[in-house]
């Protein structure tokens, strides 16, 4: 009886993103059109740049200090840990099932990154408020399960976008430079023959192309006889190629800042002061953010459910491949979960407090991130 109690209090957050998922489906439908591709373009983009950047700036300065930083040390390693198995194991998943090149890349990221932004943030108050928690008193539960999942929820955003988006990115199908056809352009000035010779080149194929012409000129000097001149490796045009298959801009994305502003607040004393409480100064700021950061999870929700019912349309063809995803996300990286946290309480490497506890176990168990869908 008591299982079936805690699988009750289990699945009722959970239900409630299903709600709220099916809501944003319902009203993308055609007969409704009220989340059509241009409301969800709209939305999401305030969720981007708006919603989730404040979600997570208010949480982290309510519920970080400087010495909660230092003792939750092991949160950032263990989410990083969930990338790199997911990481691995997606590569394995790539080369058992032989996907497409243009799809590798989104592979690895659904394999790699969990929802650690949203689930956590949900689950675990919904938890908290159950009169049968597991995990105590109802205000500690949620003052420290707050504090965990803000924390998680900073390190999935900023993992996200530095590694996750990097790797799709990479796998991306890239413009490929198109030959003139000769025979088009002789046939004379009319418009539409000219848009059969148009070629879209770009920034990275005009580099190859300056390229090939400096190595032909270097050749037609040396047939002409003159001596070649070793060219001297350029670093900084080393660094900047690599700087731009990275696209390091992403590091400093919305989310990303919103978590610096967050945690520099919560470990500043004088800025939480100034900022956070009702006695603050500057108060009315700090309850300004945590307006706009509330109506981030429900946005945020209904714009997958949007997408969703979309997406739903295409599943038969990729089942073998959503079903790997889903052995990998949901099976092998939670059991290897368990074994990580378990060993790092075994070690004494983590303060054993259940809930700190389940909030690690969680960053193992959580289906592929929003951001990466």
């Amino acid at each position: 009886m008591h299982f079936w109690n805690l699988a009750l209090v289990a699945f009722q957050p959970v239900l409630k993103i299903f709600i709220i998922g099916a809501v944003g489906g319902f009203l993308a439908i055609d007969r409704f059109d009220i989340l059509g591709d241009n409301a969800k373009k709209h939305l999401n983009s305030m969720v981007y740049f708006v919603f989730t950047p404040a979600l997570i700036c208010s949480s982290l300065a309510q519920t970080i200090t400087f010495r909660s930083m230092v003792m939750l040390w092991f949160m950032p390693l263990n989410a990083l840990l969930t990338y790199v198995i997911g990481i691995a194991l997606g590569w394995l998943l790539i080369r058992t099932t032989r996907v497409p090149y243009h799809l590798q890349g989104l592979v690895l990221g659904c394999c790699s990154a969990g929802n650690l932004g949203t689930l956590p943030l949900i689950i675990v108050q919904a938890i908290c408020k159950e009169r049968e928690n597991p995990f105590g008193d109802e205000d500690d539960c949620i003052r420290h399960g707050l504090e965990y999942t803000s924390i998680t929820m900073a390190l999935g955003h900023i993992y996200a976008w530095s590694i996750v988006y990097n790797i799709v990115r990479i796998y991306s199908p890239k413009p490929n430079v198109v030959k003139v056809d000769e025979s088009a352009v002789n046939k004379g000035t009319d418009p539409e023959n000219l848009s059969k010779c148009c070629a879209v080149i770009t920034a990275e194929d005009k580099s190859q192309l300056n390229d090939y012409i400096g190595q032909l000129k270097i050749e037609l000097k040396e047939a002409n006889g003159e001596a070649k001149v070793p060219e001297k490796p350029n670093i900084m045009k080393q660094v900047k190629t690599l700087a731009d298959k990275i696209n390091l801009k992403v590091l400093f994305a919305p989310s990303s800042l919103g978590a610096i502003a967050g945690l520099l607040i919560g470990a500043v004393p004088q800025f939480q002061k100034l900022l956070v409480g009702h006695s603050a100064p500057l108060g009315v700021i700090q309850d300004s953010v945590t307006m706009l950061g509330d109506a981030s999870l429900p946005a945020m929700i209904l714009v997958v459910g949007a997408h969703l019912l979309k997406g739903l349309e295409g599943f038969g063809r990729q089942l073998p491949l959503v079903a790997g995803i889903i052995v990998v996300k949901l099976l092998a990286i939670p059991a290897i979960g368990v074994a990580i946290v378990k060993g790092a309480v075994h070690f004494r490497l983590i303060h054993p407090d259940p809930l700190y506890q389940f909030v690690l176990l969680l960053h193992f168990a959580l289906p592929p991130a929003v951001s990466v869908q």
